[in-house]
């Protein structure tokens, strides 16, 4: 059986995450959770994801520092970013969009609607 896309989950709530898990993995997903932008580079550094779902307030580096790098990063620029956050304010999600990010998904958020928005920004990358 052919694996599932791979998502990196960056999320520094493990309630979230693990939420978030659960609902990829059920949906034929394979979630790979870092808690912040240290270890999400080291995942990406091992294993590039097929899309990222990334928050923007985490210890360390924020998540817009992060989608920033990644779109300068040759080998990270085409992965999919969808920036998940409690920011909702028109000027953060203007922020997040011209930082890289492909989609943005403001918290609290329907699994539905996150699980709706990753496949298509997958569609959009490699249309079958």
């Amino acid at each position: 059986m052919k694996a599932g896309p791979r998502v990196l989950v960056v999320e520094d709530e493990t309630a979230i995450a693990e939420l978030i898990a659960v609902n990829l993995r059920h949906h034929g997903f394979q979630p790979v959770w870092a808690s912040d932008g240290a270890s999400a580079q080291r995942e990406l550094d091992a294993v590039l994801p097929d899309a990222i779902l990334l928050d923007w307030m985490l210890p360390g580096e924020s998540g817009l520092s992060l989608a920033r790098r990644w779109r300068q990063d040759p080998r990270t620029r085409a992965v999919p970013i969808l920036m998940l956050t409690a920011r909702g304010d028109e000027s953060d999600r203007v922020a997040g969009l011209e930082a890289g990010a492909d989609d943005y998904i403001v918290k609290p958020f329907s699994t539905r609607e996150m699980l709706a928005r990753i496949r298509a920004v997958l569609r959009r990358r490699a249309p079958e």
